[in-house]
Formats: C-alpha cells, sequence, structure tokens
C-alpha cells in the first residue's frame, strides 16, 4: 500500500510542538502486521528549503522548499509567534491556494488557521485555533465560525486544531480518518498520550 504523504510547513518562529506533535504520531504510525511499511511519509519543508529557527532557539532543517516540495496528501501549517511574518508573506499564501487544489487534507494547528483563513480556505466552515486567539480569528475573518472549547474541527478537506498539544489528538485523528480506530488507539498507546475517541471535545462534522 502506498504511503500518504504528509508534509509539514516550517518558518521562523514556529512553535515547536504544533509540528513536532503531528510530526511524531504520524511517523510512528505503524502497521501491525508490517511494521517496516510505513502509513503515512512525513517530510518537513520550508519558503527557502534552508536552516530555520523555532520558537525558544531549536534550529530544523527541512526535507524541501516550496519549490522542491514534492504533492502531498496532507499538509499541516502549525502556529507561532513567526505565524504574523508568514501571513504577510505573499509567497507562502500563493503556495498554500495553489497546494489547496491537490491535497486530500489541509490541516492547521493553534494560529497556523490565520494563514488558511489569509488564503481564503476557511471561508464558509467551522474552525478553531489556540483559545487565546479565538476572538482575533473571529473578527478578523467574519466569514469563518470559530469554535469554542473543541481540539479540533474536521470539515473534510479542512481540519483545524486549538493550541499547541491540540496537534496530537488532530493528527490522532487522522489515523483513525485513513487507518481506521484500532491503528489511532495503538499509536496513542504507544506514545502514551490518552485520549477518548467519543469525546465531546472534539468535533467531526
Amino acid at each position: 500500500m502506498k504511503p500518504i504523504s504528509v508534509g509539514i510547513f516550517l518558518f521562523e518562529g514556529v512553535e515547536v510542538l504544533d509540528f513536532a506533535g503531528p510530526f511524531e504520531v504520524l511517523s510512528v504510525t505503524q502497521f501491525e502486521q508490517d511494521w517496516k511499511a510505513k502509513p503515512f511519509q512525513v517530510a518537513t519543508f520550508s519558503e527557502s528549503g534552508e536552516t530555520i529557527v523555532a520558537r525558544n532557539g531549536l534550529k530544523i532543517l527541512p526535507n524541501d522548499s516550496f519549490c522542491s516540495a514534492p504533492p502531498f496528501d496532507i499538509i499541516v501549517i502549525p502556529g507561532g509567534p513567526g505565524i504574523e511574518n508568514e501571513f504577510y508573506n505573499a509567497a507562502t499564501i500563493q503556495w498554500l491556494k495553489e497546494r489547496m487544489e491537490h491535497v486530500q487534507v489541509m490541516a492547521s494547528v493553534c494560529t497556523g488557521a490565520f494563514l488558511l483563513a489569509k488564503a481564503g480556505l476557511l471561508n464558509g466552515k467551522q474552525v478553531t485555533t489556540h483559545w487565546a486567539s479565538i476572538e482575533e480569528l473571529q473578527n478578523r475573518f467574519p466569514d469563518t465560525t470559530v469554535m469554542k472549547k473543541v481540539k479540533f474541527v474536521d470539515q473534510g478537506k479542512i481540519i483545524t486544531a486549538a493550541g499547541v498539544s491540540a496537534g496530537i489528538e488532530m493528527s490522532l485523528h487522522l489515523v483513525d480518518r485513513f487507518y481506521g480506530n484500532e491503528m489511532a488507539k495503538k499509536t496513542a498507546r504507544y506514545i502514551e498520550y490518552d485520549v477518548d475517541f467519543e469525546a465531546k471535545g472534539r468535533f467531526v462534522e
């Protein structure tokens, strides 16, 4: 079975757990019958492909740039203090618009939702973001409906997660959605993350 390709966007000032949580969850997920065959093939990318400095000084070398990044089935847009610079980066917004036409899922974590909104991808959608940015997202993008007190919102091709650690739960949901509940539960157990897959604090349309 061909693995589902996942690209995680990196930028200066990205929140570490916003991208590392989804990276870890999707990277460690495995088939029970063949642990060498990866259900998800996960890579990182940035605009230039050069080393970026995440929040609190962590340096990461992305796998690809906008130009060299392969077609991804899933794209994850994290948040963090650097999101404001990306919000006004025309190259980033245009890249997201173009890639949206080809992905199965475009997902955000935390304030990454602001980039999807700026690209016009959240119009008419129910979405969420970090609790401290809910009011701002709603005010800046009144065509969206920003949900409170939920871990993530699944609107089909668009999934938005709340702050920081909520990206882990969103990623477990992706495992569940693409490969089933049992695989998601085994992944959650492996990373020792307690999650109630039937909880009301999640939101799936």
